[in-house]
């Protein structure tokens, strides 16, 4: 079996040191090799070391002997004298930087914040809907109401920490007394224990409950637009308020129409007939129909604005515009008098274009 250190060497102290100086040293090696504070290995046993060096150092008697007899004297003295301490490292720890440690009672909390998905149509997401969802949340017990005992009956008071959620145990070191309060491990902090438990929930005082919700969408949404209900997310435990329910909206594609934010855009086939003469059409918007002008000439990719038919800005003031993108389509088969009849339409252009060549000669 190895040899023990001498305790002096173990505190780094010379063995005519003060009190103070053995208290100080004792106190910057405690910290260091605690366990808490130190994960290496062999700090546990240093620290063990310390603490055994400065339990014999720190009293007048002990001490005394240890410098006459060292570690292998005086051990009837040690063991009759001051065998009855009762404390392990971390008490003497405690004790030595705290005196006291406390742990409160179990206290309210707010309930969870829950999310769901809605879906809703363009024109829902443009003028604003009332929409139902459904979703899952834990509430209070329907049966019991939150307190966990069979209806009729009552949760009765800890027998272990007499009501309080905390356990005080006081403990004697050779610093004297402290107290260490902790949560109580029976109650875990309630202070009452459940003697007849409700049946629906099994003494949890909560269940998952399915709701439908109504949702009032406002006008002016987008997809990721959040809606928040307040109040309906899951209940609050120890009467603390409930959590929220946000709604997360998603706008789905259209048949029509494209949004690009507060605009819509509508793309209008044109024939070559239409686009090279000019027409009247009637186009459709969100709000029904309404009648668009195509002037003679029009080109593919020519925008027209028709003002205030898009989406209501969110803010209430106003609207969007819709836009109409026109496409000239070309025919994919024609007949053979549409054919001829092309022909000598593109025949007649070239006419032209060669009396103008002429004359600019």
């Amino acid at each position: 079996m190895a040899s023990k250190r001498d305790y002096y060497e173990v505190l780094g102290v010379d063995r005519n040191a003060s009190d103070e100086q053995i208290r100080r040293a004792f106190r910057q090696l405690a910290f260091r090799y605690h366990p808490d504070h130190n994960r290496e290995d062999g700090a546990a046993e240093k620290f063990k070391e310390v603490s055994e060096a400065y339990e014999v150092l720190s009293n007048a008697d002990k001490r005394a002997a240890y410098d006459r007899f060292g570690h292998s004297g005086g051990r009837d003295i040690f063991e009759q004298g001051f065998g009855g301490f009762d404390f392990g490292f971390g008490d003497i720890f405690d004790a030595f930087f705290g005196g006291t440690t406390t742990a409160s009672r179990q206290e309210p909390q707010r309930g969870a914040s829950l999310q769901t998905a809605l879906s809703i149509t363009l024109e829902e997401a443009a003028f604003g809907c009332t929409k139902d969802v459904e979703i899952t949340r834990t509430e209070n017990c329907s049966d019991c109401h939150g307190t966990g005992s069979k209806p009729g009956s009552q949760p009765g008071r800890c027998p272990n920490c007499d009501g309080a959620g905390q356990v005080r145990r006081v403990q004697s070191s050779i610093f004297g007394r402290f107290t260490n309060i902790s949560t109580c491990p029976r109650c875990h902090g309630e202070g009452r224990i459940i003697t007849d438990p409700c049946p629906t929930c099994r003494g949890s005082g909560r269940e998952k409950r399915q709701r439908t919700l109504s949702v009032k969408v406002p006008a002016g949404v987008d997809t990721g637009t959040r809606i928040r209900l307040r109040g309906e997310g899951e209940t609050g435990t120890r009467g603390a308020p409930s959590g929220d329910l946000f709604v997360v909206l998603s706008v789905q594609e259209h048949a029509l129409f494209s949004r690009e934010d507060d605009d819509i855009l509508y793309r209008l086939p044109l024939s070559f007939a239409q686009a090279a003469l000019g027409t009247q059409l009637e186009v459709p918007t969100l709000d029904g129909t309404d009648k668009l002008k195509i002037p003679a000439g029009c080109q593919t990719g020519t925008i027209f604005r028709l003002r205030n038919r898009g989406i209501p800005h969110l803010s209430g003031m106003g609207r969007g515009d819709q836009l109409v993108e026109v496409t000239v389509v070309t025919p994919e088969s024609l007949s053979r008098e549409q054919r001829q009849l092309l022909q000598e339409l593109d025949k007649s252009f070239e006419d032209r274009d060669n009396k103008k060549k002429g004359k600019r000669r």
